[in-house]
């Protein structure tokens, strides 16, 4: 009896230390799990925390987009070709918007988000130059166009060089208080001493080039003043008559690009205006009738 009970004595002993073993191994995968899951929840949470970081330092920089404010005369050139060719060779994106220069000029001074200013008159890139909000170390003048005197095809109004324009009756040009074409056209018409007689005449003042020439493409108009890529775009709807004459204008007309001093992503901006001086680039712009002056 004594025996059986010894027995089942140590069996019951054994039975409690088994159980006891198989709560701590139970505690301790408990632990492992936890922790596991804290590290795994750990690592999540900092790579979440790194991305978020690192998308509001894109967003920040703006490394991978630029804003560009050109004139209208240059929006075929970009569109067609040098934006596209740009983006494919650096991965940056171009945001444009296309007005006249004095326009633009306006908008950057009142804080529009710009990194790159490209101008159809040093008139206004100086202004901001002298207003230091133009790099001045990073001003390219870039391109020669020429100021043309346009008809709808088919005109046949004797219309052979500028001052014939008392010839017509209904006049476009651009606004010469904002629109580096009018500004140049009215210089023209001063030097050649008949600004004051077409002030009789129907004079219609475009906000911006590419306004003047679809007048004159539609026939709204019966002559025009706009520069020869301008002309160039509409070929079979306008009809080139003359460009200025020699003497009528001071200076060329010169495109000056250059790089904003509060611009958002300056390696950007930079990048670009490096771009557009190389070969290729300076291709498309006589392919679509300007001169290099570089």
């Amino acid at each position: 009896m004594k025996k059986k009970l010894a027995i089942a004595l140590a069996l019951s002993i054994a039975a409690l230390a088994g159980c006891g073993s198989s709560s701590s191994g139970t505690t301790a995968a408990a632990a492992e799990t936890t922790a596991a899951a804290e590290t795994t929840a750990t690592v999540k949470t900092t790579a979440a925390a790194a991305d978020t970081t690192a998308v509001a330092a894109d967003t920040t920089t703006g490394d991978g987009e630029i804003m560009l404010a050109a004139a209208a005369s240059l929006k075929n050139a970009f569109e067609d070709k040098l934006i596209p060719m740009f983006k494919e060779q650096t991965g940056i994106s171009v945001t444009a918007t296309y007005d006249s220069s004095g326009k633009l000029q306006t908008q950057i001074e009142e804080g529009a988000p710009v990194d790159v200013f490209f101008s159809a008159s040093m008139k206004q890139m100086n202004a901001l130059q002298d207003e230091q909000m133009i790099d001045a170390d990073s001003v390219v003048k870039l391109l020669e166009n020429k100021l043309v005197m346009i008809v709808p095809a088919g005109s046949t109004l004797e219309l052979k060089e500028f001052s014939d324009v008392l010839n017509a009756n209904t006049i476009a040009i651009g606004d010469p208080e904002s629109v580096p074409a009018g500004q140049y056209a009215k210089e023209a018409f001063t030097n050649l001493g008949i600004w004051d007689a077409l002030q009789e005449k129907t004079l219609s003042l475009g906000t911006n080039v590419t306004e003047v020439l679809e007048w004159v493409a539609a026939g709204s108009a019966d002559v025009g003043f706009v520069y020869k890529t301008d002309a160039m775009s509409k070929a079979g709807q306008v009809d080139i008559v003359a460009e200025a004459p020699e003497g009528s204008l001071e200076n060329p007309v010169i495109y000056p690009v250059g790089q904003l001093t509060n611009a958002a992503n300056p390696e950007g901006a930079a990048a670009f205006l490096e771009f557009l001086q190389t070969k290729e680039a300076l291709a498309v712009f006589e392919e679509y009738g300007f001169t290099p002056n570089v």
